[in-house]
């Protein structure tokens, strides 16, 4: 499913649908040579869209009970790697952290974070890690949630409150189905391991529905991270003003700027999306200004600049102007003014607009920019 994955998201789709096709026609149903055959992917693709004549298919997927226990790590197999490597110590981390999976009334660990957990700890660090983020492309979910609903933001806030949601999974779902449906998202969430599910139920019209749930921390770290930076960087697009704050920035209007940011965060976020540790609050605001300026500017994010790193770089060559943006969170509303003169201070001490001398911009303007809740207050460095 990777090669259809591609084709749909740069275009040509059809076309990639019709090679794989005759492929597999010629190689797994019309060759003499060839007894038995295995293929493996996370979306279950239907037949019409690449076994059209190729219909002596046995399809076993996570719903299945045959062979289920096959998709990953069962208990008594990480009992017994952990055993191995003498770190049975290390057991409660593992599966608080990489358990979870409920394949057809299996519970399964995800091997790939299983092993590189038990080289890790074999190494000396025992610290779990969030192994899942670097295994695979997340372009198509990325688009499914840009064209996603305010209801589906919502649904996905209460699975990271550790809450269930209620979703048909449409097993035969091919790529150029996916953005039909909102729902859609969820079926993709479930076949590539973002979630899985509590239980299932049929109702009077005999369709299946799923209670999907976050596996385990693994996941929910990604969800608070990656998958709601995605949607808090789309809400910004569909509600922000991205030329407005740009031309306010390279201007020198720190009043203005300010006035842009607090219209967004009135009408595109919530409190509940900067819900999370004091440590990560800062990255939420930052994801939001990335999200803005992502398609109206070059700009460059927690990148080596003077004696330190600063949050973002602006470079605009039209007018030659280096833009530093150093952010703060603060705790109260009163420490919104303290905590722009902290970033302003930061950046005069590690001389962040340095970075700009050797880019040959003629103007560099920095501005202290500091969040709290959903109200923000900008400063500038004086002229």
């Amino acid at each position: 499913d990777v090669p259809l994955d591609k084709a749909y998201l740069n275009g040509f789709y059809d076309e990639m649908a019709s090679l794989i096709r005759t492929i597999f026609n010629a190689s797994l149903k019309s060759n003499p040579a060839l007894a038995f055959s295995v293929m493996t992917g996370c979306l279950r693709i239907s037949k019409e869209s690449i076994f059209t004549g190729l219909n002596n298919l046995k399809v076993d997927s996570i719903t299945d009970r045959q062979f289920s226990e096959y998709f990953g790590f069962t208990e008594q197999e990480v009992s017994e790697l952990l055993g191995y490597y003498g770190r049975n110590d290390l057991h409660a981390a593992v599966a608080q952290w990489y358990d979870g999976y409920n394949f057809a009334g299996k519970y399964i660990y995800c091997p790939w974070d299983v092993i590189r957990y038990c080289d890790d700890a074999y190494g000396g660090s025992t610290l779990p890690k969030n192994y899942w983020v670097n295994t695979s492309g997340n372009d198509i979910i990325l688009k499914l949630i840009t064209s996603a609903t305010a209801k589906t933001k919502e649904e996905i806030e209460l699975l990271i409150a550790g809450k269930a949601v209620q979703k048909r999974i449409n097993e035969a779902a091919t790529y150029r189905d996916l953005q039909t449906d909102p729902d859609n998202v969820f079926t993709l969430l479930f076949y590539t391991g973002y979630l899985t599910m509590a239980g299932v139920h049929r109702d009077e019209n005999d369709e299946d529905w799923y209670d999907l749930v976050i596996p385990n921390r693994e996941i929910r770290n990604l969800f608070r991270t990656q998958v709601m930076q995605w949607f808090q960087q789309t809400c910004v697009k569909r509600k922000g003003n991205p030329e407005a704050f740009l031309k306010a920035t390279l201007e020198g209007n720190a009043e203005e700027m300010q006035k842009v940011l607090n219209g967004i965060m009135a009408e595109a976020i919530s409190i509940r999306d900067t819900d999370t540790r004091d440590e990560l609050k800062e990255n939420f605001y930052h994801g939001m200004l990335i999200g803005l300026l992502a398609d109206c500017t070059s700009f460059s994010s927690n990148r080596e600049a003077g004696n330190g790193y600063a949050d973002i770089l602006i470079k605009d060559l039209p007018s030659r102007t280096g833009v530093v943006l150093e952010l703060k969170y603060v705790k109260e509303y009163a420490g919104l003014s303290d905590g722009c003169e902290q970033a302003l201070s930061q950046i005069a001490a590690k001389n962040y607009e340095d970075y700009f001398a050797q880019e040959g911009m003629l103007k560099v303007r920095s501005y202290g920019v500091a969040f709290w809740k959903k109200l923000c207050m900008v400063k500038q460095t004086e002229e």
